[in-house]
């Protein structure tokens, strides 16, 4: 695979910071976004010594248009253009519906949808000048299929940036083929996003058990959407089959305990 420039938000940790790992590893140069400099600093030196042959940070707030716009100019001026926009940086949330304020759903969407939407903007606008590239979104199994309440208004705000994507990738595939758009679907995976979610106790414990994916999975699947793009991905095998499930008997799968969610609810109730 060609050496590629990739930009990454959320990169100090998690799914973005794995995902700078196993990139690097390609011999890809990165630009790495996120609000905590000093994460971003240990990252990119640990890619550089995977591989990468330019790592380079951006402390970046990604809810305001001003700093994404920096992003963007940061990275054109370091490395001419780049070829691919990971718009993963996200939070969470632990509030029943019942239960949500004006400021938890106005957060949640600042963080998961308004983003990434500007990521889109500021990438494809560049994008379309070179006459291709790639968007990638990370969101989440829960915004397709919604089975845990208590995230609520994340899962709204992932099913609005599964939309706008969709709307995206259609634009662009009339008027602007090269460009390729990707919805990528984690489930549970073996991060700290639990315990950073708003309403969150500080001793809520990593997910764990059967259901969860490593942070290495996440990345090697986002890597092969890199290499060979396609319209969306789940990185959990088992959660497209899942997703026919819920969709084609909503109610049944809510009531019968089809539900693995459903099964792992006290645990995951913080």
């Amino acid at each position: 695979m060609a050496n590629k420039t990739i930009v990454i938000t959320g990169a100090s940790a998690g799914i973005g910071a794995g995902l700078a790992m196993r990139l690097a590893a390609d011999g890809h140069n990165l630009v790495l976004a996120a609000r905590r400099l000093d994460a971003l600093e240990r990252v990119a030196n640990d890619a550089i010594q995977r591989g990468s042959p330019r790592a380079i940070v951006v402390e970046t707030d990604v809810t305001k248009r001003v700093d994404v716009e920096h992003l963007r100019d940061a990275a054109v001026d370091a490395f001419g253009a780049f070829d691919v926009w990971v718009n993963n940086a996200g939070r969470g949330i632990t509030r029943s519906v019942l239960d949500l304020s004006d400021a938890d759903v106005d957060e949640m969407i600042a963080s998961n949808v308004k983003s990434a939407l500007y990521g889109m903007q500021v990438a494809v606008a560049h994008f379309i000048e070179r006459g291709h590239g790639q968007i990638i979104n990370i969101s989440s199994f829960l915004g397709r299929v919604p089975l845990a309440p208590h995230r609520s208004a994340y899962n709204a705000a992932k099913a609005a940036l599964g939309a706008l994507t969709a709307n995206l990738r259609a634009d662009l595939r009339v008027s602007h083929p090269g460009i390729h758009v990707t919805l990528v679907m984690p489930g549970m995976v073996a991060t700290e996003f639990a315990r950073n979610t708003i309403g969150a106790p500080p001793d809520t414990p990593m997910y764990s058990g059967p259901h969860v994916q490593s942070v290495e999975a996440v990345a090697e699947t986002i890597a092969q959407a890199i290499e060979h793009p396609v319209a969306e991905v789940y990185t959990n095998p088992s959660s497209a089959d899942m997703a026919l499930r819920y969709f084609a008997d909503v109610d049944a799968f809510e009531t019968q305990g089809d539900n693995p969610w459903r099964r792992r609810a006290p645990e995951l109730k913080a």
